[in-house]
């Protein structure tokens, strides 16, 4: 054994007790732990414990043994238990790879460069595996402490934060984890729900759909919709009408509502999750949701966002329109109906020609004609920033 390693065994005591100081300063779940005397005795000799086997087995580059991990899995069973959070738990394992880090650094002397690489070697090679120990323990005391409803809601906020602990979850579960999903976002209209009701609303869907799904902001539902199939393509189409069928459910039980989507691998979600969001903000907000949008249904929609001036301009354009009989809600069902004048008066319930009234009113509140190349590009744009309700905050 080097000098490192012998340097770090005299420091374990030392080492352990800062290490429990950290997490209880940092996190308010260990802080709770700590109150208590047997609480704050077992972190310090998990801190202690996992020092001592760490400095012995990188010394003779061993691995952990069937006991370590049982041990391991054990402690983290105790925290789920208990009750500490996902969060808590993701965190606790960053603090102790950057103490881990700074306890090599302040340990090693200018002539310990070789046993460095040894023991940095050793953690990148073994390290993982007590972490999965760990997480895996943590999961199980979960399942004691959890009901299923919640520990899917966690389950789903793993998987949009690429969590790479998801898949034993997810076994845990018996929800098989999908090469891809179909990451759905739907925000209220107007406001949130409290704590109550959004727990009422994630069980009865959960019931209708058993897929990872939970409530991501206060206003934002997120759903991962599995991608399955052989073909891509089939399997989004499929994924399409599956996420429809639950944001009409969504609707329903929460009220009116837009949505978007974004297809994604499972562990690199975190893109598709940012674009849903842009999408869904710039969809229309319907009391019965039509479809659900991805970026090529509202992509003239997201660039007029980017851009203040050319957002400004188009709601000042749709300002024009106010003072016309319901012409935001022809327009509407002018362009869903590909311009098609029978089909548009059919939708609307009125006659052709009060169609071509409420047409002809816009051409001249606006300027443009509805059914002209241009009416369709900036009139279309418009009227879905409206129904999206991305002004509804301005004056």
């Amino acid at each position: 054994m080097g000098n490192l390693f012998r340097t770090l065994r005299s420091s374990l005591d030392a080492n352990a007790r800062r290490a429990v100081e950290v997490y209880t300063r940092e996190l308010a779940d260990y802080r709770s732990l700590a109150a208590e005397a047997r609480g704050s005795a077992q972190m310090l000799d998990f801190a202690v414990i996992l020092r001592r086997r760490t400095v012995e087995l990188a010394a003779e580059d061993q691995s952990y043994t069937e006991q370590d991990q049982a041990y391991m899995a054990s402690v983290g069973a105790a925290r789920g238990e208990v009750g500490v959070s996902l969060a808590s738990q993701r965190q606790v394992l960053l603090l102790h790879a950057n103490l881990t880090l700074r306890e090599i650094h302040e340990a090693a002397g200018p002539n310990d460069l070789g046993d460095v690489m040894r023991i940095l070697g050793w953690i990148a090679h073994h390290g993982l595996s007590a972490q999965n120990a760990y997480t895996r323990g943590y999961l199980k005391g979960q399942e004691r402490f959890l009901p299923v409803v919640a520990r899917i809601q966690m389950l789903a906020r793993m998987l949009l934060s690429d969590d790479l602990a998801a898949p034993q979850l997810a076994g845990e579960l018996d929800l098989p984890m999908q090469d891809h999903y179909l990451v759905t976002i739907a925000r209220i209209s107007g406001g949130r729900h409290d704590n109550l009701r959004r727990d009422e609303v994630v069980k009865t869907l959960l019931n209708r759909h058993r897929i990872p799904l939970t409530w991501h902001r206060p206003d934002e539902f997120a759903a991962l919709v599995p991608c399955g199939g052989d073909d891509p393509i089939d399997g989004q189409v499929a994924a399409r009408v599956q996420a429809l069928s639950l944001i009409r459910d969504f609707a329903e039980l929460s009220g009116p509502c837009s949505v978007g989507v974004a297809p994604g691998r499972t562990h690199a979600l975190a893109d598709p999750l940012s674009l849903a969001r842009k999408v869904c903000q710039a969809a229309p907000v319907e009391s019965v949701p039509r479809q659900v949008y991805s970026v090529a249904d509202v992509f003239a929609e997201l660039g007029a966002a980017q851009m203040p001036q050319v957002d400004q301009w188009l709601r000042e354009l749709t300002r024009r329109l106010a003072s016309g009989p319901d012409l935001v809600a022809t327009l509407d069902a002018y362009y869903r109906n590909d311009m098609n004048r029978m089909s548009t008066a059919m939708a609307l319930r009125v006659h052709p020609r009060t169609l071509d009234y409420r047409l002809k009113r816009v051409r001249e509140l606006a300027g443009i004609e509805p059914g002209s190349t241009r009416g369709v590009r900036v009139l279309s744009t418009a009227v879905t920033r409206i129904l999206a309700e991305a002004w509804r905050d301005q004056r």
